[in-house]
C-alpha cells in the first residue's frame, strides 16, 4: 500500500531538456496529479497536445510506437490509441472526451484496454505563463487499488519519458 500523499519530482534530462516533472501520488482522494512548465506559449503547446498526427511521435515511452486509431477531439468522441512493443504485442487505451475548452483545459476518461472497468478521468489544463505553459494533468481514479497498480506499473517513470518526448517534439516546432 502506498502512503496517502506522496511526492516525486523528477528530474528529466535529454540532450535538449533539462526540466522537473512534479508526480504527486494522493491516495485519500484518489488522484494523481502531474505537472510540467515547458518553454512555449500555450497556443502550440495545445496545438501538438492535441494533433493526432504528431501524438505518435511523444505519447508513451520510445520502446513502444504508438498508432492514433481513433481521435474526435469534440465532447462526446471517442479517443482510442495503440501501443506495439517490438515483439509485436499490442497495448490498447481509450476514452471519451467528456469537455474541450480550447487552448485551457480538456476533460475525458482513459482505460487500458488490457483491464476493462477501470477507468479514470484526467482534466489536463494549459496555462499560460509568460510565454511559457504549465500543463497539468490531474487523473482522478475510482479505487485506492487502481492508483497503487498504476505506481506499482512504474508510471511515473512513463510519464518523465513522455513529457521528454513531448519537450523535444515542442523544441523542434519552434525551431
Amino acid at each position: 500500500m502506498i502512503p496517502t500523499t506522496v511526492q516525486f519530482t523528477l528530474l528529466a534530462l535529454s540532450s535538449l531538456i533539462l526540466a522537473e516533472c512534479d508526480f504527486t501520488v494522493n491516495a485519500k482522494d484518489r488522484e494523481i496529479i502531474i505537472t510540467r512548465i515547458f518553454d512555449a506559449p500555450r497556443g502550440l503547446v495545445w496545438k501538438l497536445w492535441t494533433d493526432p498526427k504528431l501524438i505518435p511521435q511523444w505519447w508513451g515511452p520510445r520502446r513502444l510506437t504508438t498508432k492514433v486509431d481513433k481521435m474526435d477531439l469534440r465532447p462526446a468522441g471517442v479517443w482510442r490509441f495503440v501501443q506495439r512493443d517490438s515483439s509485436g504485442n499490442e497495448y490498447a487505451f481509450n476514452g471519451v472526451y467528456r469537455e474541450i475548452v480550447a487552448p485551457e483545459r480538456f476533460v475525458y476518461t482513459f482505460e487500458f484496454e488490457g483491464m476493462p472497468g477501470h477507468v479514470a478521468v484526467e482534466t489536463v489544463t494549459f496555462e499560460a505563463d509568460d510565454g511559457r505553459t504549465k500543463l497539468t494533468n490531474k487523473v482522478l481514479y475510482k479505487a485506492v487499488e487502481d492508483i497503487e497498480g498504476m505506481v506499482k506499473s512504474g508510471m511515473q517513470e512513463g510519464v518523465i519519458e513522455t513529457m521528454d518526448r513531448f519537450a523535444e517534439l515542442l523544441a523542434k516546432e519552434s525551431g
